[in-house]
């Protein structure tokens, strides 16, 4: 069932969005070589918890982490653990936060001092997917549209787009209907119309899309080994286009 939200919970998603942005920030300034996923995930939930938040993905499943740190060949759902950041790593950063019950999801790759010219690519490509799939949302729309418009820019540098994981409704719960993959599929394709609340969150690989979980039961990760990277906003559709509701730069 597709959630259409009221103004009221239109807010009270807005005010979750607005806490994950300015968490995001704060990680970003945190991420440097030698820095453990677990200080960062430390970091993370003692911010959400210091604002009146909980960890969305903590205990979700059985997840053992606030964030989702996922390194480099890792798609997404990495365990945070002690391993440190390396210069020319690649971190994809996941978090989603329950606010007064509210939820927010937002995820953003970002490099480890300098990374490679491909990986640079792969990041800015990935980046345009979501850019190019949020373009399309607006009311009268349908899922298919932002899936297209991901799967396009991807396929066109040659990249493997990931299809066993996808987007989702958000707000009320940290995953709703409707699914959005970022290709077309033969499933549902509805309309979006005014007060949905959706996380559009293209998963790109620089090589094939095969992907595998490893033996934690949780990290995705390619099956060639080649880097992937991953980017999500919350996204409101409004009257008469779309609202962005998440950031990271500030």
């Amino acid at each position: 069932m597709i959630r259409v939200k009221n103004q009221k919970q239109i807010e009270g998603i807005r005010a979750s969005c607005a806490l994950l942005s300015r968490l995001l920030f704060e990680v970003r300034k945190a991420i440097a070589p030698g820095v453990s996923g677990l200080e960062l995930d430390e970091l993370a939930e003692d911010f959400i918890r210091k604002h009146g938040g909980r960890p969305a993905f903590l205990g979700y499943e059985g997840f053992p982490g606030t964030l989702c740190i996922s390194i480099n060949e890792a798609v997404i759902h990495g365990i945070p653990d002690k391993r440190k950041l390396r210069e020319g790593d690649i971190v994809g950063i996941d978090c989603g936060i329950d606010l007064d019950g509210y939820y927010s999801d937002a995820a953003v790759t970002w490099p480890v001092g300098q990374a490679s010219p491909a990986a640079d690519q792969l990041m800015r490509v990935t980046r345009e997917c979501l850019d190019k799939g949020i373009a399309a949302i607006k009311p009268g729309a349908r899922i298919f549209d932002v899936s297209r418009a991901v799967f396009s820019h991807a396929t066109a540098y040659g990249y493997g787009v990931v299809r066993q994981y996808c987007g989702h409704g958000v707000g009320l719960e940290i995953h709703e209907d409707p699914q959005i993959p970022n290709y077309v599929s033969s499933g549902p394709n509805p309309r979006l119309v005014p007060g949905m609340v959706v996380a559009i969150e293209p998963m790109i690989n620089a090589g094939r899309p095969e992907v595998r979980i490893l033996a934690d039961d949780w990290t995705v990760v390619t099956m060639d080994a080649s880097l992937s990277a991953h980017y999500e906003h919350t996204v409101l559709i409004t009257e008469t286009g779309h609202e962005v509701l998440t950031s990271w730069e500030f």
